[in-house]
C-alpha cells in the first residue's frame, strides 16, 4: 500500500465532514424559513453593523499568527531577499491586509 494514502483520505475526510457540517446548517435554515413562511412570518433581520468588524479583527489576527510563523523561513534562504521578506510571506500579508481592509471598511462605513 502507498503511504500517501492515508494523509489523502484524511484531508478528503475533513473536508467531507465540514462541507457536510456546512450543508446541515443551510438545510436547517432553509427548513425553518419554510415553516415561518407557511406561518405568515418573517424572519427578522439582525444586522448590527459589527460583522464587518468581527470578520476583520479574526482575519487580521491569522494575518498576523501567519507572517509571525512564516518570517523564520527567511533566515533559511540567506541573503537572497532583503529584510529576509519572501515569496512565502505571502501566506501571511494577505490575510493581515485584508482583515486591516475590512476593520477600516467598518469604519469608514459606520452610521453615527
Amino acid at each position: 500500500m502507498n503511504d500517501d494514502f492515508i494523509p489523502v483520505i484524511g484531508v478528503i475526510g475533513i473536508l467531507v465532514v465540514v462541507l457536510g457540517f456546512i450543508a446541515t446548517m443551510r438545510y436547517i435554515s432553509y427548513k425553518e424559513t419554510l415553516s415561518l413562511a407557511e406561518k405568515g412570518i418573517t424572519r427578522p433581520e439582525q444586522k448590527n453593523g459589527k460583522g464587518l468588524l468581527r470578520w476583520g479583527i479574526v482575519i487580521t489576527a491569522l494575518g498576523v499568527a501567519f507572517t509571525i510563523g512564516l518570517y523564520p523561513l527567511g533566515f533559511s534562504s540567506g541573503d537572497e531577499f532583503p529584510l529576509h521578506l519572501g515569496p512565502w510571506m505571502l501566506g501571511g500579508f494577505v490575510p493581515l491586509f485584508l482583515g486591516l481592509g475590512l476593520v477600516l471598511l467598518h469604519y469608514l462605513t459606520e452610521k453615527e
